[in-house]
């Protein structure tokens, strides 16, 4: 028991790492859609699509900013004049000197008069210079303390504030852009259908083509093997002296060229091999073996032919989806242009706090003060430049509608063409079908003549190329009906899957 165990683990260790994968159609579909890189771009866009639609819906909505602001200024605000400020700060002074001239001049006018003596009047005048000094002070006291009321202290400025704007009206360019949104997404849904309309296309004729060329790589082993035992059979007759060398050269020849016709057939499979693992996504180098290689009717085609006409196809197209969406954006497009010269209207509230307090006569404090309003906005003279774009956007509209129109113009062609070409493909495939009959027969009635010695070389070898060929053409024809089956329904925009 220990050594059959010990022997399975040898095989399994023999095994190389990199073993032959079989694919199939499907599987390799589903690696193309997963691995191709215009695929996955254009997944991105529609994310990106997506996110700028939902952005575009928030226009609708208010929007909030807070503002914030220190600034440091070498002078303050000054709400008084120097000339001011001077007067204030010698009130006591000028009222003072005004005050003490006066009492002077009525003292002396009273003792002149005789109202009072000279003596009382000198009481007086002592007294009064007194008062003097004592007014003067105040008065300068007095003026200081309104100088230093004026003053603002705004050297050091803190403000905030909260914005809120509310769109009213905006000449509809808010609606038209979230028209360009929606459509937009739409792009990109249509773009994604079509490259993976175009891989699973792109696949497809890689993964029969293949298939085509290992029938042909059996077809060229086959008539290889035919020239290979007619060079036997000839060189037996040599030998036995009823055929010449140059029969045998003859057919040595035909050796050569069925081994060079397989050597091609061969490479032309590798080639087609390293395309289709490009395609998938995997290293062009791998060994793979399709599903339907050793199948002998894989080529023929049991599935019902695509019908519909071009209305289906301009229903069904994503590329005349992907112009009619081009259209409606640049319609929209030219609503975006007019919406910028017709009036806009907003509404805003907000909450200003400013330190020192404007409101309470630069006081050192926060404080603040609500505000709504509404904002209006008229273009009045642009020298036309609104009515130039929108013009220009106008004729921008009108080719892409031209574009559109022509593209409809040309998948009525193709469908016509296609279905064509699918009927073409199903009628050289029934004269290919008999034609191989035939060749089977002939072949069979010159081997046979050969035999009976009836028939010469040449002959024998004039049936097995025809043969070749017939077998050739039906391997065309074949996957012809199927290829072109697979194109007409790719024009008519059906499901590839």
């Amino acid at each position: 028991m220990k050594n059959v165990a010990a022997i399975f683990i040898l095989l399994c260790s023999a095994v190389p790492s990199d073993a032959q994968q079989m694919l199939s159609l499907d599987s390799c579909r589903a690696m193309a859609l997963r691995n191709n890189k215009q695929i996955n771009i254009a997944r991105l866009k529609k994310d990106v699509a997506t996110n700028t639609r939902k952005a575009a819906r928030t226009k609708y909505l208010p929007h909030i900013d807070v503002l914030g602001g220190y600034e440091f200024m070498s002078k303050e605000i000054s709400i008084l004049n120097n000339e001011q400020k001077g007067v204030l700060g010698s009130l006591g002074t000028t009222a003072a000197g005004e005050l003490g001239n006066t009492m002077s001049s009525a003292i002396t006018d009273m003792v002149s008069q005789g109202v009072i003596s000279p003596q009382t009047g000198e009481a007086l005048g002592n007294i009064a210079g007194k008062l003097v000094p004592g007014i003067q002070n105040a008065g300068n006291a007095i003026g200081k303390s309104i100088n230093d009321a004026f003053r603002t202290d705004t050297r050091n400025i803190f403000t905030a504030s909260v914005m809120l704007r509310q769109p009213i009206f905006m000449g509809g360019g808010i609606v038209a852009a979230n028209k360009i949104a929606d459509i937009s997404e739409q792009l990109t849904d249509n773009e994604i259908t079509s490259r993976t309309q175009n891989t699973i296309y792109d696949i497809d004729n890689a993964y029969w083509t293949i298939v085509s060329l290992k029938h042909k790589e059996k077809l060229a082993n086959s008539y290889l093997n035919l020239v290979k035992k007619l060079s036997d059979d000839v060189q037996k007759m040599i030998k036995e002296g009823v055929a010449t060398r140059a029969d045998g050269l003859k057919v040595d020849v035909k050796v050569n060229e069925a081994e060079m016709q397989l050597t091609q057939v061969e490479n032309g499979v590798s080639l087609a091999k390293m395309l289709l693992c490009q395609l998938c996504g995997m290293p062009i180098n791998k060994d793979i073996k399709l599903e339907d290689e050793d199948r002998e009717d894989a080529l023929t085609d049991n599935s019902i032919a695509p019908s519909g006409n071009a209305e289906t196809a301009k229903e069904n197209r994503a590329e005349l989806k992907i112009l009619q969406n081009a259209v409606d954006i640049s319609k929209q497009t030219t609503n975006i242009i007019r919406a910028t010269y017709l009036p806009q209207v907003a509404l805003t509230a907000g909450y200003l706090v400013t330190n020192p307090n404007l409101y309470n006569g630069f006081e050192k404090k926060f404080s603040g003060v609500w505000n709504i309003g509404v904002i209006m906005r008229i273009p009045v003279w642009n020298w036309f430049e609104g009515t130039y774009k929108i013009r220009a956007s106008k004729t921008a509209t009108t080719i892409a509608m031209l574009e559109l129109d022509e593209a409809r113009e040309k998948i009525e062609l193709q469908v016509s063409q296609s279905s064509f070409k699918v009927s073409e493909a199903n009628k050289r495939l029934n004269m290919a079908n008999k034609n191989t009959e035939r060749a089977d027969e002939n072949l069979r009635c010159a081997n046979l003549g050969f035999k009976e010695g009836v028939m010469e070389v040449s002959d024998v070898m004039a049936a097995q190329t025809a043969w070749l060929q017939a077998r050739s053409q039906k391997i065309d024809a074949e996957i012809d009906v199927k290829l072109t089956q697979l194109n007409l329904k790719k024009v008519l925009g059906e499901s590839l899957y």
